[in-house]
């Protein structure tokens, strides 16, 4: 994968070694939230960013659950609104932030979107831009059933233009054995064919590896796992990566076919060793300028022995980088404290930036570089905010600037959306998170400043 550059002198000011403290977030949907194991979650495509989100309905009701696709025009900074669900993902008055759709741009230019329940039905929903490149017209929307007895959680798309631009969805729950699944379309998503489960798991209780995905976009998907949730296993981190129908270890040893799946997640290549006292949950997966994979990821420290809601006071973050030979593995900052009780391991989330393992984006309510609480002027209280980390030494030491500071709301799950044109940009959500079904949160964003103050002209 060629090595983004930056364009224009606002990519330059955004992503600079300081976010300066005057560069505002626009807030560019008003009802959001997004979970991180839909990817791509956001595209930049010609000019215009597509993102997905989730509406708890707290402004207009008849949002409620609404699985929405936002787009900004990056050069006039009009913001338009679509819903992409024509019919309902989750039981009646119900949202959850698992919902929200991921995006990969067909051979044609057009935008297919693709969303699922949240283990709600066997259902995977999608619809196509009308016209290329354009996220805000949609066509009608479409159903895919992998199998009658399928329980579907989360996508993942990916279109690998050595395959005659086959799209893959990586999903969760064929045939109800909830597991890692793959289907693909071999006709721009107008029709999908199930496949099998991707990785296996040969336990007696039922349980799932969790996943993040990365492509190419030319022959190769990664992908960064591990053995199950974080209140259920001592988790590790692995990686594979598919090429050519067959999984392969991260120095290219073939694992077995895609069709076969792993038998069990140790078969991939072990990046981190988890242990009762160093739980892992992966948070992002990234190709640098070499087309090599870096992940994100979390570990909680102070679980050992306790139930579920009573740990999560001490999150880590740390990157792992892919030589070529071997993965070079840091701890790089604080996380601070889990999001809410129930879900000790929910951090505020970290952001890789495609193409560049030196810079990162983490949502902490701890100083990054010491643990101390982020308490902030406005109110007195501890927030998250997002921060921007710089390394100059492959990793093993980096520097915090705020990009957001004494806030009188959190600020979390920040992403850095992939191009396929000039410029990048940085979202996250700001407001109060509760649970995955009970937010009232904003979806906010750095933009060119043309674009930003266009769109704050509209808002106003």
């Amino acid at each position: 994968m060629p090595k983004r550059r930056a364009v224009g002198a606002w990519v330059a000011s955004l992503l600079a070694a300081t976010v300066a403290a005057e560069d505002k977030p626009v807030v560019l949907n008003d009802d959001a939230g997004w979970c991180w194991f839909q990817d791509e979650r956001a595209l930049v495509v010609g000019g215009r960013l597509v993102f997905g989100s989730v509406a708890a309905g707290r402004t207009d009701a008849t949002r409620r659950g609404a699985v929405e696709a936002t787009s900004v025009d990056l050069r006039t900074g009009a913001v338009r609104r679509s819903r992409l669900s024509a019919t309902p993902v989750e039981k009646h008055g119900r949202y959850d932030d698992h919902d929200a759709p991921a995006f990969v741009v067909r051979g044609d230019g057009r935008i297919l979107a693709a969303w699922a329940g949240h283990g709600f039905d066997n259902r995977i929903l999608s619809r196509v831009t009308l016209q290329p490149g354009d996220p805000t017209a949609w066509g009608e929307e479409r159903v895919f059933v992998p199998s009658a007895p399928s329980k579907i959680s989360y996508t993942n798309l990916y279109r690998l233009s050595a395959e005659q631009s086959r799209i893959y969805d990586f999903f969760r729950g064929l045939d109800d054995r909830f597991k890692p699944s793959v289907a693909w379309s071999d006709d721009g998503g107008e029709r999908f064919t199930a496949g099998g489960v991707v990785i296996d798991v040969p336990a007696a209780f039922r349980h799932r590896p969790y996943v993040k995905y990365a492509s190419d976009g030319q022959g190769t998907v990664h992908l960064a796992y591990t053995e199950g949730h974080p209140r259920d296993f001592d988790n590790s981190v692995y990686h594979l990566y598919y090429r050519d129908g067959k999984l392969h270890r991260s120095d290219g040893t073939v694992i077995r076919t895609l069709a076969e799946g792993l038998r069990d997640p140790v078969e991939g290549t072990r990046i981190f060793q988890g242990d009762a006292r160093n739980v892992a949950w992966v948070a992002d997966l990234e190709l640098d300028g070499q087309g090599r994979p870096f992940v994100a990821y979390s570990v909680q420290k102070d679980s050992a022995g306790l139930p579920p809601g009573q740990g999560g006071g001490d999150h880590r973050y740390r990157i792992a980088r892919w030589t070529g030979t071997a993965w070079e593995d840091h701890e790089i900052a604080f996380a601070g404290t889990r999001l809410y009780a129930g879900e000790d391991d929910y951090t505020g989330g970290i952001a890789l930036v495609p193409g560049d393992p030196s810079r990162v984006f983490v949502s902490t309510n701890a100083d990054p570089s010491t643990g101390a609480p982020l308490v902030s002027s406005a109110d007195g209280n501890r927030h998250w905010e997002v921060l921007k980390g710089e390394t100059k030494d492959g990793g093993r030491s980096w520097r915090f600037d705020p990009v957001t500071r004494n806030s009188a709301a959190d600020n979390l799950r920040p992403m850095v959306p992939r191009s396929t044109g000039p410029g990048e940009v940085l979202l996250w959500l700001r407001g109060t998170y509760r649970s995955y079904t009970d937010y009232s949160l904003e979806a906010v964003g750095l933009l060119p400043p043309a674009a930003a103050a266009a769109a704050r002209d509209v808002a106003e």
